[in-house]
């Protein structure tokens, strides 16, 4: 595969038992329009993932967090490119975000969270939520 690869943070906000998710809104690709996702983005170079994930939700969400540990690391591969997803623990630092990038959110408990249609790559976090059941 020739595709394009990219190294990418995802932030697991937890809050009161939920957890925070954003809805995309149109992209470049179909597969990926509309979809649910846990926030985040690429990581730059010469960034941390937890410099990137700051980073990312600040310029996407006006959202201050603090970064955690490392819940899970997967890699998927779309049709067009890869990605490997590196998705941490956050907790919310304030109470207010601003939605400049997605079309949606919703707090999910764990058993809501299928409830939702998600981006392929992040249905991998919702496993580990699932088997996990962080509380």
């Amino acid at each position: 595969m020739n595709a394009k690869h990219y190294n990418v943070v995802a932030a697991v906000i937890r809050k009161d038992g939920k957890y925070f998710c954003v809805k995309k809104g149109r992209t470049k690709y179909s597969y990926t329009s509309y979809k649910y996702e846990f926030p985040g983005g690429k990581i730059e170079p010469g960034e941390t993932p937890q410099e990137a994930l700051k980073r990312e939700l600040a310029e996407e969400l006006d959202y201050d967090i603090s970064v955690g540990s490392l819940l899970v690391a997967a890699r998927h591969d779309y049709p067009d490119f890869s990605i490997t997803l590196n998705a941490y623990l956050c907790e919310p630092l304030s109470d207010g975000f601003v939605l400049s990038e997605h079309v949606d959110y919703v707090w999910l408990g764990t058993k809501e969270l299928r409830s939702v249609d998600w981006a392929e790559a992040d249905l991998a976090v919702v496993r580990c939520i699932e088997e996990s059941d962080l509380r």
